[in-house]
C-alpha cells in the first residue's frame, strides 16, 4: 500500500473515530446537530457504531487492502447521506460533514490508485 494510502486511511479512521465516540457519549454539540437534521438518539447510536465500525475497517484495511476499500465505500456513502441530510434540513451546519466527505473520497481514491 502505498504511503498516500496509509496516511489518508489514518487520518479518516481518526476523524471517524471522534465523531462516533462523540454521538455514542452524546456530545452536546453533536446532540444539537442531530436534532437540527431530524435524528433520533436510536439513530444517532447506529450512526455512531457505524463510524466506529468503518474506523476498524480502514485499520485493518491496511493489512488488507479490500477491507480499507469497503469502508472507504462506506464512508463516502454515509457521508454524502449526511451532506444531504443537512440540505434537506436547510440546516447550514454542513461544513463538518463535507470535509469529511471529501477526506473520504480522497481516501477511496487513492486506495484503489494504490492498487
Amino acid at each position: 500500500m502505498h504511503i498516500a494510502a496509509i496516511v489518508l486511511s489514518l487520518v479518516l479512521a481518526l476523524a471517524m473515530l471522534g465523531s462516533g465516540v462523540m454521538k455514542l457519549i452524546r456530545n452536546p454539540r453533536i446532540v444539537a446537530s442531530m436534532e437540527a437534521v431530524h435524528v433520533t438518539p436510536g439513530q444517532m447510536t447506529v450512526l455512531g457504531l457505524l463510524e466506529v465500525a468503518a474506523t476498524v475497517g480502514l485499520v485493518v484495511g491496511l493489512w488488507w487492502t479490500p477491507l480499507a476499500i469497503a469502508a472507504a465505500i462506506g464512508a463516502v456513502v454515509y457521508f454524502a447521506g449526511a451532506v444531504i441530510a443537512h440540505l434537506r434540513a436547510h440546516d447550514r451546519d454542513l461544513q463538518g460533514a463535507v470535509v469529511l466527505l471529501v477526506l473520504a473520497v480522497a481516501t477511496l481514491v487513492v486506495l484503489l490508485l494504490a492498487l
